[in-house]
C-alpha cells in the first residue's frame, strides 16, 4: 500500500455527510472545512443563518461540499428540522459533531432556575436529542460516528463556570451511555475536550483572563482552531474505528486522567 493509499483508506471521507454544529467559526468551523476537504458534504449549523451560510459559501469557494442550516440548540423542534433538513438535502447522515455551547458563566451564589434551564438546554438536552433525531440516519451508515465536543472544564474545579462545567460532564456521561447502547448498529460514540483556543469565546474572556490560560498547561500557549482538527478527524473516519466512549483532551497537557 502507498502512502495515497494508506491516507485514503483512514481518512477519505467522500460521500460522507456530517453536521457541525457551531460551525460558522472557531473550532466548529475549523472541523467543516476539513471534513469538507477531505471529500464530507458539510451542514454548517449554528444561530445565525448568514453565518452559517457565510462559512458554507467558503467551504464551497475552496471545492467542498457545505450547506448552511440555522439551528437554536435550545429549542428541540429546531434541532430535530436541522436533521430533517440533512436528510433533505443530502439523503443521510453519517457524522454528528456537537460542538455549539452557551459559555454563560455565573458564581454559584447567583445561579437562577432560568440560567440553569439556558445553560443546560444549549450545552447537553439539545445536543443529546440531536443525535437522538439522528438516530436513524446513524443506523443506516457504515461509518456512522458522534464527536461531543466538551471541555478541559470537566476535568478542573471550574469555580465561576459551574453552569458550564456541569452540563458538558454530563454530555460526557451521554458520550459513555450512547456508546454502550449504540455499539450495536456500529455507532461510534466520543468525545474531545479542548483547552484553551483561540476562539471569539475565549477572546471575550478578557485579557487578565487570556494572560493565565495562556500559561495554565505545561504548553503554556493558547491553540490555534487548525489543532483541532487532527483529534476531530480521527474520531471522524476510519482512523478512529476501533474508538468508541472515550474522551480525548486537546489540552496543551493541562488535565491528566
Amino acid at each position: 500500500m502507498n502512502r495515497e493509499e494508506l491516507l485514503d483508506s483512514l481518512f477519505d471521507m467522500t460521500g460522507r455527510v456530517a453536521i457541525v454544529t457551531g460551525g460558522s467559526r472557531g473550532i466548529g468551523r475549523a472541523m467543516a472545512g476539513a471534513f469538507a476537504a477531505l471529500g464530507a458534504q458539510v451542514v454548517v449549523a449554528s444561530r445565525k443563518a448568514d453565518a452559517c451560510d457565510e462559512a458554507a459559501a467558503e467551504i464551497v469557494a475552496a471545492g467542498g461540499q457545505a450547506t448552511g442550516v440555522p439551528v437554536h440548540m435550545g429549542d428541540l423542534d429546531s434541532v430535530r428540522a436541522l436533521v430533517q433538513a440533512t436528510g433533505d438535502k443530502y439523503g443521510g447522515l453519517d457524522i454528528v459533531v456537537n460542538n455549539a455551547a452557551n459559555p454563560l458563566a455565573l458564581p454559584v451564589e447567583e445561579w437562577t432556575p432560568e440560567a440553569w434551564e439556558k445553560s443546560i438546554g444549549v450545552n447537553l438536552r439539545g445536543p443529546a436529542f440531536l443525535v437522538h433525531a439522528a438516530l436513524p440516519y446513524l443506523k443506516e451508515s457504515p461509518h456512522a460516528s458522534v464527536i461531543n465536543v466538551l471541555s478541559a472544564a470537566v476535568y478542573l474545579r471550574s469555580e465561576y463556570r459551574g453552569l458550564y462545567a456541569i452540563a458538558k460532564t454530563g454530555l460526557a456521561a451521554a458520550t459513555r451511555v450512547m456508546a454502550g447502547e449504540f455499539a450495536p448498529f456500529n455507532i461510534r460514540v466520543n468525545a474531545i475536550a479542548p483547552g484553551s483556543f483561540d476562539t471569539y469565546m475565549m477572546q471575550n474572556t478578557g485579557e487578565e483572563a487570556q494572560a493565565r490560560m495562556r500559561v495554565a498547561s505545561p504548553l503554556k500557549r493558547i491553540a490555534d482552531v487548525s489543532e483541532i482538527v487532527g483529534p476531530a478527524l480521527l474520531l471522524a473516519t476510519d482512523a478512529g474505528s476501533y474508538m468508541t466512549g472515550q474522551v480525548v483532551s486537546v489540552d496543551g497537557g493541562l488535565t491528566v486522567h
